[in-house]
């Protein structure tokens, strides 16, 4: 159905690394607020073995919509609950966005060394690409995506506890939007203005 994609080798580091290094950053932040629950549940790691879910991974491969295993958190250990939601919401999305932005340098570094030639900088490509996907998809406000915890952390307290009470709805929804294209239209013009703006940092900086 999908046919042979030589490329999807070097989609599997990529994928790796990004989907790590937003879960490792949600639990991250999570102990640095006083929450030991990452770490106890043996979340608190850069092994990706530790934060993959087959099936969203398979997905994120085959149509660029998938997800890791989300962070277990238990927010009574933050001194603010909301604003503690709100930071370990965001850690994940701006982790991919700062890794994107550093692969972004090591490219450019690469090319004004001409050094921009092998297999292993599709990889590079790669990482740049989907952290860019993971960091705007994931800002996207619908239950259990982390831009829904962002959003039920600056709604009023009531307005808050009603949205987070649609999580048990959020992934059909999700997946209903994204299969009428809904989601594309939206998250595409985003990725291309994050990536403008990485280009410009870079261009400017090298």
């Amino acid at each position: 159905m999908f046919g042979f994609d030589a490329d999807m080798v070097f989609r599997i580091p990529a994928l790796l690394i990004a989907l790590t290094v937003h879960e490792y950053s949600h639990a991250r932040m999570a102990v640095a607020l006083g929450d030991p629950t990452p770490r106890f549940m043996g979340r608190l790691t850069l092994n990706p073995v530790a934060h993959l879910d087959p099936i969203g991974l398979i997905m994120l491969w085959l149509f660029k919509f998938g997800w890791a295993k989300p962070v277990p958190v238990n927010p009574s250990y933050f001194k603010n609950y909301r604003q503690g939601m709100l930071l370990v919401s965001l850690a994940g999305p701006v982790s991919n966005m700062l890794l994107a932005l550093i692969t972004a340098f090591i490219i450019g570094i690469l090319a004004k060394m001409q050094l921009l030639s092998g297999n292993w900088v599709k990889v590079l490509w790669m990482i740049y690409s989907y952290n860019i996907i993971l960091a705007i998809f994931n800002l996207v406000p619908i239950p259990p995506l982390d831009g829904s915890k962002v959003l039920a952390s600056l709604l009023p307290g009531r307005q808050g506890y009603i949205f987070e009470q649609m999580e048990q709805y959020g992934p059909f929804i999700l997946m209903a939007l994204v299969y009428v294209g809904i989601i594309g239209m939206i998250t595409y013009p985003l990725e291309r203005t994050l990536a403008y703006i990485i280009n410009i940092i870079v261009t400017t900086i090298l």
